[in-house]
């Protein structure tokens, strides 16, 4: 599916009117003439044109604003409701549709945490399936112009996971849509200005840039979200990434900058992640090392692979395990090569990993004709089960 255009700053300004801090203090205190008041300042309208919009003249909307007139009627406030796109019950209205909403945000924090360990845990699909309806109702009640912060920042959130989601179960010829999913989050990330959630966004979103392709664009978005970063824990998140988009795009002083500040962070003793983590780290290390053209030190690396400290992901298995085995096979270790990669090519075919798959045919093609077509024939059921 492919993403809108995002509106612009003013335009966006607008439409995320209730999202601010202040819109939440104006509409939790419901005091319809603070929001009446509020609705004004944003849109720059005077009680004229306000009350034109709501079918009241203006020493009528004058009179609300500074409370000596009140509203009772709910087919009255329920309008008034729906002509600003206020939640109802802002307004003191019991409101099926309102509430049902209120109970999918309670929800759809919970949905967002356990895509995320599902995907994790090598169950990206599953990841897919839960987020996409509520992404779905999200951007709906969106385009209704309902857009209060709790909503537009689960939104936002979602879209990240869906688009990492994707970009684990796509191949690698439809890994620009998970790309686009992820920069879908990035106007509200920069609307609500928070460091730790705009680093987050970015790299995701930069990641995903990287495995589609984009290598220069990767690393521009992976360098601000390191930037952005509010600790040593918002670094040693962004790093990785942006050390394995520097490799990729060949760029070397990068590429050890990037890794040497990781070690730093490791021997400080900053908390190990999934990715931030001497496992993690040695792979993208060794592929870095071979995509800026020093095959000579990433042989001599593989000698000491570490075994993993915490967790990893499956997936993140199978990729050290193509990377391993690349190296492999740049060292004329062909027995070697082969078993990691046979490994890989199975597992990737268990964890419906495409893009793996299409890592592992590059790589043995032309020297591992049997590991290759095998992994192709993976590959080939897994296109056909998306386009069925």
């Amino acid at each position: 599916m492919p993403a809108g255009s995002s509106p612009s700053p003013a335009t966006r300004h607008a439409l995320w009117r209730w999202a601010t801090p202040q819109a939440e203090s104006v509409l939790a205190s419901r005091d319809l003439g603070a929001i009446l008041r509020f609705h004004r300042h944003v849109h720059g309208q005077n009680q004229t044109v306000l009350g034109d919009q709501l079918g009241y003249d203006k020493t009528y909307i004058s009179a609300l604003e500074t409370g000596k007139r009140t509203i009772d009627d709910v087919g009255s406030l329920r309008r008034i409701a729906t002509t600003l796109r206020l939640p109802p019950h802002t307004l003191g209205i019991t409101d099926a549709a309102d509430l049902d909403h209120q109970t999918m945000i309670q929800f759809g924090e919970s949905t967002v945490r356990l895509a995320e360990i599902a995907r994790q845990s090598g169950h990206a699909s599953e990841a897919v399936e839960e987020l996409w309806p509520l992404v779905t109702r999200l951007e709906a009640r969106v385009d209704e112009g309902y857009a209060e912060r709790d909503g537009l920042h689960l939104l936002a959130r979602a879209r990240v996971g869906l688009g990492v989601a994707l970009g684990n179960i796509l191949p690698e010829e439809r890994l620009a849509t998970a790309a686009r999913w992820t920069a879908k989050s990035l106007p509200i990330a920069e609307y609500f200005a928070d460091p730790c959630f705009c680093s987050y966004a970015l790299r995701m979103h930069g990641n995903e840039l990287r495995k589609a392709g984009l290598k220069g664009a990767a690393v521009t978005r992976l360098q601000h979200a390191a930037v952005l970063a509010p600790d040593r824990d918002g670094r040693a998140a962004a790093l990785p990434l942006l050390a394995r988009a520097a490799g990729a795009l060949g760029n070397g002083p990068l590429f050890d900058k990037a890794v040497s500040e990781c070690g730093e962070l490791l021997a400080d003793g900053v908390g190990h992640t999934s990715l931030f983590n001497p496992f993690a780290l040695h792979e993208v290390r060794l592929r870095g090392l071979v995509a800026v053209g020093r095959t000579q030190d990433a042989i001599k690396l593989i000698e000491g692979s570490p075994m993993p400290t915490t967790p990893v992901a499956p997936q993140w298995r199978v990729i050290e395990l193509v990377t391993v085995g690349h190296v492999q096979l740049l060292a004329s270790d062909s027995r070697g090569a082969e078993t990691s990669l046979t490994a890989a090519t199975a597992e990737a075919a268990a964890q419906r990993l495409p893009h793996q798959l299409q890592r592992i045919i590059r790589t043995t093609r032309s020297r591992l004709p049997e590991v290759s077509a095998a992994a192709t024939a993976h590959l080939e059921c897994l296109r056909q089960e998306m386009a069925a």
